[in-house]
């Protein structure tokens, strides 16, 4: 399973050098002990998916901590043990203590990744039978350092009353960020109640929200003690808006119909498109209301600004998927994880979640290569598309150099207010040259002034 994390333990450093490098070039993620202390400490930094562990140590035998192990973890991984001189005393009671299985050196590599490959898939059955239900919002996956800075902010916050305001592009999980920072607060075990705007009618959107006098509780009565999570703001309709400004300021409510006041027990959190402010007033956000939910807000980072966490959310999702929905789990070859950290997520981490769902339901060999990656990156972004999600990859290089070329002097041809003269100075061209690259790429750089 590439990019399963594997923990080697072996007093040889010739054997962990081996097996690290050998098991990383298998796009695993290694890392190794020398003896029974730096394996405890590597095992209360991050549960590994496989153990290898030799059974001959200096300080502790590898049978000891085998046995330490099982009597503490109900849910351990997979452990394949190892041995230049084991016994058949010893391969009996590794196994009685649960080893997975016995490899003698020296060790037949083919044979080695041939166990792992086995020990991983039987870890994983296993995990699968007694997991429980998984909420589809978990902590927030990912080890860049945007995603740590995310999390460190959420939190931050998450332990405050105020109401929060989430801005990110459509796709990027705003909602699991919503839902992780319900769960790192005191209202975690309270209801986290999501309404999407788009779906509220202006009719009856009060009566959704704030509940009918003698009728059905709202969506902010449903949230006391909790989380009221509405995701993308700017679809509230105009009346809902204002209802829900009276609320935030008074910090009371009333049913609809009712002249009885309620006390507003529930947090309201938020999500918005990039460029709100901008859009506030007119058919957008109430100024008023963005003001009262901007006191807190909070940045949702795009996933092309860390793509180095794609690969760790291609074996979540394949994962996940495969244990709940009960998918057939497939592994994606280093080249196509390579592939897709350079591809520009212009949907986000909701088009990753969309991707491994169709490679898995489409089904295949169990290494998903480069080949059926690009096979399903169809090129489909509109000419006006920002170069930053642009899939370049996926063209010819002439056509790849052409779209940036236009993307590129498009951009600085506005920052130059429509001026050649300043454009060919900020660019290092010579005008002439300047001009004809400009008619080339269809660029009008005439109407670009007038405006």
């Amino acid at each position: 399973m590439s990019g399963a994390r594997i923990l080697v333990v072996d007093d040889e450093a010739d054997i962990r050098g081996l097996l690290k490098e050998i098991l990383s070039e298998e796009g695993y993620e290694v890392d190794v002990a020398a003896d029974a202390g730096q394996a405890r400490a590597s095992r209360s930094r991050q549960n590994p998916d496989l153990v290898l562990l030799d059974i001959w140590m200096p300080d502790t035998d590898g049978i000891t901590l085998l046995r330490e192990w099982s009597a503490t973890a109900g849910d351990a991984c997979p452990v394949v043990m190892m041995s230049g001189h084991g016994t058949v005393e010893t391969a009996v009671e590794a196994t009685r203590l649960g080893a997975f299985d016995f490899v003698e050196k020296p060790l037949s590599l083919t044979k080695l990744l041939r166990t792992v490959e086995r020990a991983l898939d039987a870890g994983r059955r296993r995990r699968q039978t007694v997991r429980l239900p998984v909420s589809p919002l978990l902590v927030p996956v990912g080890k860049s350092k945007a995603i740590q800075r995310l999390r460190a902010e959420l939190q931050q916050l998450a332990p405050s009353r105020s109401s929060l305001l989430l801005v990110g592009e459509p796709g990027s999980g705003r909602q699991a960020f919503a839902r992780f920072l319900h769960d790192a607060g005191p209202r975690a075990a309270q209801p986290f109640v999501t309404v999407v705007a788009s779906t509220l009618r202006a009719a009856d959107a009060e009566a959704v929200l704030f509940g009918t006098a003698g009728g059905a509780p709202g969506l902010l009565e449903q949230a006391a003690g909790g989380t009221l999570f509405i995701d993308e703001l700017e679809d509230l309709p105009p009346a809902a808006q204002r209802a829900l400004l009276g609320a935030l300021e008074s910090g009371r409510f009333s049913r609809i119909g009712s002249g009885v006041s309620a006390e507003l027990g529930s947090r309201v959190v938020a999500s918005a498109q990039p460029g709100v402010e901008v859009r506030a007033g007119g058919e957008g956000v109430r100024r008023d209301l963005l003001s009262h939910l901007n006191t807190l807000i909070v940045r949702v980072p795009p996933l092309r600004e860390y793509a180095e966490d794609v690969p760790e959310l291609l074996r979540y999702y394949a994962d996940r998927l495969a244990d709940v929905e009960g998918l057939p789990l497939r592994r994606f070859s280093v080249a196509a994880q390579n592939r897709l950290r350079n591809y520009p997520w212009p949907d986000n981490v909701r088009e990753l979640g969309n991707l491994v769902r169709r490679l898995l339901i489409h089904g295949g060999p169990e290494e998903i290569r480069l080949e059926e990656i690009e096979h399903e990156l169809v090129v489909q972004a509109p000419p006006d598309e920002p170069l930053v999600k642009q899939d370049l990859l996926a063209l010819p290089l002439r056509e790849a150099r052409e779209q940036f070329e236009r993307a590129y002097l498009q951009q600085q041809l506005l920052l130059c207010n429509g001026k050649v003269g300043l454009l060919a100075k900020r660019v290092g061209m010579e005008r002439t040259h300047l001009y004809r690259k400009l008619r080339s790429l269809g660029i009008d750089f005439r109407s670009t002034a007038e405006e």
